[in-house]
């Protein structure tokens, strides 16, 4: 293989990872929330993006859709689970990760089943070499985590980012403030899947192919040992 081929693929990956690491930071470091589930909204990215790249749809509504999508279903999973505490909050998202999971792997008619599915990719250019190819994606997914990382830079160091670190010292210092836990919780579950899912569509089309056993919760453990060694709640942390 050619070495520089091996460098510019270990660019692409970390710029995919460092955008879910974000997406766990934002919930965990600034939050407080034990997202153990974060690969089931990973998955719910790279799967939209597969089912309507495959229809045609533009590589760009094939990412918002995933984050979109991602952002939904985070948001339904918190209205059950944030009335939880934190160990009883990690295990059901964690579970929940697990069936979406075995869900894919069952139904063949979905998506492939076991044997996966192709991926179309974001950018393609008849003729290029793979050099040529990688630093395409390069390009591709180092403009999507600049976008992320301002995003979330600027969301925690606003009036917002000072609520939810108040939410995760003390929810009910907070909540006699008249700050709804519940409320932020959720919209901030939903903004870090909505993260998780454009990384998970940024992996689909650079692989261009997806099975459910790229998704095993291994993935969410790495990420979490990805922010737990950059320092919580530090969002350079989080990309180093």
């Amino acid at each position: 293989m050619d070495p520089l081929i091996y460098v510019l693929d270990l660019v692409v990956f970390i710029g995919i990872f460092s955008i879910v690491s974000l997406s766990l930071n934002l919930e965990f470091g600034f939050t407080g929330l034990a997202n153990f589930g974060k690969v089931a909204f990973f998955l719910v990215g790279a799967y939209t993006y597969a089912l309507l790249s495959k229809v045609g749809v533009p590589f760009y509504l094939c990412l918002l859709a995933g984050a979109s999508t991602s952002a939904i279903i985070g948001y339904l999973v918190s209205l059950p689970t944030l009335k939880l505490r934190e160990d009883y909050l990690a295990i059901v998202v964690l579970t929940f990760g697990e069936i979406l999971r075995l869900i894919l792997k069952s139904e063949q008619w979905l998506a492939g089943g076991v044997w996966g599915m192709p991926v179309s990719p974001a950018i393609s250019v008849a003729g290029v070499s793979a050099r040529v190819d990688t630093l395409i994606n390069i390009g591709l997914v180092y403009f999507c985590l600049f976008i992320c990382f301002a995003v979330v830079q600027l969301l925690t160091n606003s009036p917002y980012g000072r609520v939810i670190r108040a939410i995760r010292e003390d929810e009910l210092a907070a909540e006699t403030l008249g700050k709804d836990r519940a409320k932020y919780r959720g919209q901030v579950l939903a903004l870090g899947s909505a993260i998780a899912g454009i990384a998970g569509g940024l992996y689909a089309q650079y692989i261009r192919f997806i099975d459910p056993y790229m998704f095993m919760p291994m993935l969410t453990f790495t990420v979490w040992i990805m922010v737990l060694l950059g320092g919580p709640a530090n969002n350079w942390g989080a990309l180093l």
